[in-house]
């Protein structure tokens, strides 16, 4: 992940799962209730019970003319904007009518302080409450049209019933009726029937009597100069998504949005479109006991487990897992963000080159035992099984993030120009310092750590080839842990195998985790030395662990001390598990949908792009649109 790539991550902060739909309208009906007394204070002058009557009374005007519309538009816009094609669910829209009541109980409330500090009309408050009811439907407007990617006409339906329902409680109890009677056969012949009903001024509190037709009439005008100004935003911020990777921005942030507050995959779509394919090995290293059931296995595609949470292949491992008879290990390949799986149905491609791969495996007996090699600032640990081997790399205590695809594929040819059938490649992906750094330290072709693992990959190689195999011995252990992914631990838990050969054991620990803060990989196979010969920690990269927080790495919050220990009581029941086991290594090719070359960055680069000046002209285009309705105002 680079450092742009980690900017975007990190906006996820910014997001919430939406709450429940009662919980929202609960809360948007007590600010109502509250604001009705702070607005309504007819009780001033009373006291005693009275006064707790009239505040009964100003609480309850506040839920009949703020809390109603409301609650009218957080149920009738989800139907309406499904009925029109969008996506609005009843919680989305609930969160959506209770933020807009927060714009304008905040704007009417400023006014009414201006109102009492300066010699401002009264006029100036109903200018006010005008602007807060059309810029609660330009509010809602951008949302729809972000959600549910409606054109501009069909969007501003459901957009506009919050203000048009305030709109019609405000006509009909401010008596708006009686500016308009005039003569004619139709309005003689009914109004006197409709005008109960239509203008209802003794129901209401004498403040709104002030509100006139003009209201009105600037109340539409002031909604159409900002429907125009939120249509010309959301064109200016969207064109160059549009121009250099040929999908839009709204697609991006209704997919974002949607996974995070309530689980919709609507981002795989995005990402379906984004994407290009790509042709990647996909290696099986099977250990069956000697009567031919399985006892473990070591998977590993060349894909990135990304890029959030179970979207793509940001659950691989588990997947891997759960499509196994024995013990899965499913480490990190080399392979960064470019590589992840646009949609979760990619990883059924995965799993098919595994299943082509089991039939073709050819089982031996034999293995070698491990060797360590350093070259640079890459450490490898190799063990050969058969005619092929498995290398284990790590850049510790240096930090690193993802090996790229491009750095990963030379390092695993080279290992296999030394005599080896196939070669397993692990990014053991076990020391970073996080985000919050001003590079972020990943493993890209043509650098000098690129070149370490190059070279020490094919070091590893010729020693392994050199070594004469041995019958071996297989032991396992495995727990699913009482962490979460809110703690930086998968489904997967704590994994570990145990290879014993010709005296020697060599431990393999897998956590499904996000990489791992400094030190803790150091302190884990420091605790191992005296159990075993050789060690060494993976984790899985799964990014189930990243949905809110962009990195969320193994030991940042929970105790190193519990981790350290369980590795080790693990790393005891694998040594006493130890059974005799033979072995088989077998590649196959997936052809699947990636992110692509490059288009990562590019994403990443629009997207913080627009965080960068997006809030700038957003400022810019509400200035503009408020100025143009304070013109309409004064003229007015």
């Amino acid at each position: 992940m680079t450092t742009t790539q980690s900017d975007l991550a990190g906006l996820s902060r910014f997001v919430f799962r939406a709450p429940r739909w009662y919980a929202s309208l609960g809360f948007a009906l007590a600010l109502a209730a509250a604001t009705g007394v702070a607005a309504f204070d007819a009780g001033q002058n009373a006291s005693g019970w009275s006064r707790l009557l009239v505040l009964g009374q100003d609480a309850w005007e506040g839920v009949f003319f703020i809390g109603v519309p409301t609650v009218v538009a957080a149920f009738a816009t989800t139907g309406v904007d499904r009925f029109l094609g969008g996506r609005l669910t009843y919680s989305r829209s609930s969160l959506l009518a209770l933020a807009s009541e927060l714009i304008l109980v905040v704007i009417v409330m400023t006014a009414g302080v201006v109102d009492v500090l300066t010699p401002l009309a009264q006029r100036f408050v109903y200018d006010a409450l005008v602007l807060a009811l059309a810029s609660v439907f330009a509010f809602r407007l951008l949302v729809v049209l972000a959600v549910s990617r409606s054109s501009i006409l069909v969007a501003a339906v459901p957009a506009s019933i919050q203000t048009l329902a305030a709109a019609v409680l405000l006509f009909v109890y401010s008596g708006t009726l009686r500016f308009l009677e005039f003569g004619g056969p139709v309005l003689s012949a009914y109004l006197p029937r409709l005008f109960p009903y239509l203008s209802r001024t003794d129901e209401a509190p004498p403040a709104l009597t002030a509100i006139g037709p003009n209201h009105f009439v600037l109340l539409g005008v002031t909604c159409g100069i900002y429907a125009v100004a939120v249509y010309g935003f959301l064109r200016v911020v969207d064109r160059p998504w549009r121009r250099s990777l040929g999908v839009s921005m709204l697609d991006f942030l209704r997919g974002f949005v949607g996974y995070v507050a309530e689980d919709s995959h609507e981002l795989e779509a995005f990402f379906e479109d984004l994407g290009e394919e790509a042709v990647v090995p996909v290696s099986l290293l099977a250990f069956r006991r000697p009567d031919g059931t399985e006892k473990a296995r070591f998977v590993l595609p060349m894909v990135h487990p990304g890029p959030m949470g179970e979207i793509g292949g940001g659950n691989l491992p588990e997947r891997v897992a759960r499509s196994t008879e024995g013990l899965a290990f499913a480490p990190h390949a080399t392979a960064g963000h470019d590589f992840n799986l646009v949609t979760e149905r990619e990883v059924d491609s995965v799993l098919d080159a595994v299943s082509r791969a089991e039939s073709r495996l050819r089982f031996d007996d034999g293995a070698t035992p491990s060797v360590r090699v350093e070259r640079g600032e890459a450490s490898i640990l190799g063990q050969r099984f058969g005619d092929s081997a498995l290398l284990v790399s790590t850049f510790a205590p240096g930090a690193a993030d993802d090996v790229q695809f491009g750095a990963g594929m030379p390092a695993r040819l080279a290992a296999r120009s030394t005599g080896l059938e196939e070669v397993l490649l692990v990014d053991a992906h076990n020391c970073n310092v996080g985000l919050d750094v001003d590079e972020i330290p990943h493993v890209a072709p043509g650098s000098e750590r690129a070149f370490d693992l190059h070279d020490g990959a094919e070091e590893t190689g010729a020693r392994l080839v050199e070594r004469s195999p041995a019958p071996l011995r297989l032991g396992v252990a495995w727990d699913e842990t009482s962490w979460d992914p809110d703690e930086g631990i998968g489904p997967l838990g704590v994994r570990v195998a145990v290879v014993e050969v010709a005296g020697q054991t060599t431990a393999y620990v897998l956590v499904d985790g996000n990489n791992m803060i400094p030190g803790l990989r150091r302190r884990i196979l420091d605790r191992l030395a005296s159990r075993v010969d050789a060690a060494e920690v993976m984790t899985t990269d799964t990014h189930i662990v990243t949905t809110v927080e962009a990195d969320n790495q193994v030991g940042e919050k929970i105790a190193s001390d519990a981790l350290v220990a369980l590795v080790d009581d693990l790393t005891a029941t694998a040594l006493a598990d130890c059974e005799p086991v033979e072995t088989a290594t077998a590649t196959e090719r997936a052809r699947v949908t990636v992110f692509g070359n490059d288009r990562t960055e590019t994403l990443a680069s629009h997207a913080n792009a627009v965080v960068s000046i997006g809030g700038a002209l957003a400022a810019a285009v509400i200035l503009a649109a408020v100025a143009v309705s304070l013109l309409v105002f004064f003229l007015a």
